[in-house]
């Protein structure tokens, strides 16, 4: 009698939908061992052999210097924004794209400081302007007193020092920031002196 086979041998994909299919198992890992997640835990995390991590990457360096890429991608985060509803107020949209830039920025720098140096190009990285909230910005110009790409940039830039482990002792809140970047540090009245 013939049975039905319960491998768990993965689906063959081309190289670059295998690369990403393995980059997606290995963040999750990176972020519970860092550095120290094997190969065996790779391959189980990605329903693959672990032969085929070597078919894609070279090495375990060449793997993690790909995770170090993919934390810089921008995609996940634009493409997060643009899901937000654009019937919502100004406030509660801004709100949503901080909380989603929040968790990219702990992502990533959990991902690169549990890494360390193996996922790091040598080469700067600007801050990169956000297209999607700029589109937020844009489609309210009576609410801001700045361009819509400037306005994206001062509470993206508001955004990372506020959370960053780094330079923040306190992760403020989505909403502290907005209300920060919407109405200043000024007093209530604006009577300050």
């Amino acid at each position: 009698m013939a049975t039905a086979s319960t491998s768990k041998r993965a689906t063959a994909l081309p190289p670059d939908e295998r690369r990403a299919a393995i980059l997606d198992a290995v963040v999750p890992l990176v972020m519970e061992h860092g550095a120290r997640v094997t190969t065996k835990q790779i391959a189980e995390a990605a329903c693959i052999a672990e032969g085929t991590i070597f078919r894609v990457f070279d090495d375990k360096d060449q793997l993690f210097q790909a995770v170090g890429e993919r934390m810089h991608d921008q995609t996940p985060r634009e493409q997060a924004i643009s899901e937000i509803d654009r019937d919502l107020p100004l406030h509660d949209q801004l709100v949503e794209a901080v909380a989603i830039t929040q968790r990219r920025m702990v992502e990533i720098f959990t991902v690169l400081s549990r890494l360390g140096p193996a996922a790091h190009s040598h080469e700067p990285r600007p801050l990169m302007d956000s297209p999607e909230l700029t589109r937020i910005f844009a489609a309210r110009p009576d609410a801001i007193a700045v361009d819509p790409a400037e306005a994206s940039r001062v509470l993206r830039a508001l955004t990372i020092s506020m959370t960053h482990p780094m330079i923040a002792e306190d992760q403020a809140t989505p909403e502290r920031i907005v209300q920060l970047a919407l109405h200043g540090i000024g007093s209530r009245d604006g009577s300050g002196t």
